[in-house]
């Protein structure tokens, strides 16, 4: 791959090396999570100690990494499985509607930290337009059901339909280039689409938080145990550059990746047993052909092929990374038993455990199917998957693209009353008392990681105290103080207009 490579400098906390370290707050993982966590943290709690530790020796490599994920900005614009039809053929909106909402806290958050010079939007988010495309009598009409339900309520009032095969094509070409033209084809399109590269952003985070003398960041350093004294406090045992180092901490905030399931089992909290945790991989057909990228500029999403998992939703993106734009198409499952990309190919058999067992084995069982489908996906020659892309883009020539790995996944696994519960999404695993917290699963993630990690925040210890002053603190980072008393519907006009004043869309 001929991407610029980033050139982010290694820091390593030489006081971690000293024994019986104490702080207030150890988040693990180097990621998206933790650096919106401890960016929340340094801006309400400013006095508040803080520790980030990473395995790898720069952050966001593993799930945050800029080819690892989609970069969409999940806002439920065009992402069909986030507007599922129930039993009786009615659309389910619901999700749709609280993605779009936590995505727009992320955007109200990095409008703040940009306009008092705290980060540098444009190292990691671009404007693109996000569109919904499908084929076929059936399709349209589920595509139609959906443009009527969603273009009704003010998050997606700006939603445009077409069933125009000149008007899609003026909207993203590529997807028609080659297409017979009387083929049955229709489109959503929303213009304030994203992309947006997570990675670049934890860099923009952990740059500014590291100006805060509380705030110590250690690379190469890799958690090996975690357990809970009778002092209400956490002792860590970290490998930090060969040694191993005791820390304590009355707060831990787990969001290692995929590899998260394996610490929590190891913190032996009650609220543990009920998980396990289901690998999948991804891969990516990539393109750097100007001719193509210059083409494309938006993100188009299909519909997934019957039998196929949520996270297998095709995709045609553009992308920019590094300065450099790209073409990602996928992505195209696969399965390991690694939990991250530099992980052991032993975390899966690691994580079962006696109270999770029965639970995974029953998931395997119900999914057989679609641990089929990942095998025979991982199979595909690269002729085969090209195939598949020209179901989007018919005129795709295999020369001018080549295979990636995409980033390692881990689906949730949750024992329930009727047995073992695959899930798709994310979860956050609280301890009883607040000391602990944990996040698992995946889509959508990255973009909704302010939502996620306030919650993460208000269910921890470290908001105890002083509960209405920090409420107010972090309203007063998310937003204007002038919109918060409007009603629901201007609130979100307003909002929406001033961050795109702020971070500079125009319609």
């Amino acid at each position: 791959m001929n991407c610029k490579k980033n050139n982010f400098s290694v820091v390593t906390s030489k006081n971690i090396l000293n024994k019986n370290n104490s702080y207030d707050a150890i988040l693990v993982g180097a990621g998206i999570m933790s650096g919106t966590l401890a960016l929340l943290i340094t801006e309400i709690l400013p006095a508040k100690k803080i520790l980030i530790i990473e395995k790898l020796n720069k952050p966001g490599s593993e799930s945050t990494g800029a080819f690892n994920n989609a970069g969409t900005g999940h806002a439920a614009n065009c992402e069909l499985n986030y507007t599922p039809l129930d039993e009786n053929g009615d659309l389910q909106i619901d999700k749709a509607l609280s993605i779009n909402r936590s995505f727009e806290n992320s955007m109200s958050l990095w409008a703040s930290l940009y306009a008092t010079g705290k980060i540098d939007i444009k190292k990691f988010l671009k404007f693109i337009p996000h569109i919904s495309f499908v084929t076929g009598t059936e399709n349209i009409s589920f595509l139609k059901k959906r443009f009527k339900a969603m273009s009704e309520y003010p998050e997606f009032a700006d939603m445009e339909f077409s069933s125009s095969f000149n008007q899609i094509k003026s909207w993203a070409p590529l997807i028609t280039n080659s297409r017979n033209p009387l083929d049955k084809v229709a489109a959503t399109r929303i213009k304030r689409g994203t992309d947006i590269n997570f990675e670049a952003l934890t860099r923009e985070y952990l740059t500014y938080i590291s100006k805060n003398k509380n705030v110590e960041i250690s690379y190469n350093t890799e958690l090996i145990d975690l357990k809970k004294t009778d002092k209400k406090q956490w002792k860590l045992k970290v490998r930090s550059l060969g040694r191993i180092v005791s820390l304590s901490t009355s707060y831990v905030f787990l969001g290692a990746g995929g590899k998260t399931i394996n610490f929590l089992q190891k913190s032996k909290i009650p609220e543990a047993k009920i998980y396990g945790g289901f690998p999948v991989s991804g891969k990516w057909l990539i393109c750097e052909e100007k001719s193509l990228t210059e083409k494309h500029n938006a993100k188009v999403y299909g519909k997934a092929d019957i039998g196929s998992p949520p996270m297998s939703v095709p995709h045609l993106d553009t992308r920019w990374i590094e300065g450099k734009k790209f073409l990602l198409y996928g992505p195209f499952a696969g399965f390991t038993t690694k939990f991250l990309k530099k992980g052991s190919y032993f975390d899966l058999f690691s994580s079962i455990k006696k109270n999770n067992l029965f639970s995974m084995l029953d998931v395997g069982i119900k999914n057989n199917e679609l641990i089929n489908y990942l095998f025979s996906q991982s199979l595909k020659s690269h002729n085969s998957r090209v195939e598949n892309l020209r179901n989007m883009m018919p005129s795709a020539e295999p020369s001018n693209w080549y295979l990636e790995n995409a980033g390692q996944r881990v689906q949730i696994i949750k024992k329930t009353k009727d047995g073992g519960s695959l899930q798709f999404g994310t979860e956050i695993v609280n301890s009883a008392d607040g000391s602990l917290s944990a996040l698992l699963g995946a889509s959508p993630g990255a973009s909704t990681a302010v939502s996620i990690m306030i919650e993460v925040l208000k269910k921890s210890c470290l908001f105890n105290a002083d509960k209405f002053d920090l409420e107010k603190k972090l309203n007063n980072l998310l937003y204007e103080s002038e919109l918060k008393n409007e009603s629901e519907n201007n609130f979100l006009e307003n909002i929406k207009k001033r961050n795109n004043s702020i971070l500079g869309f125009h319609p």
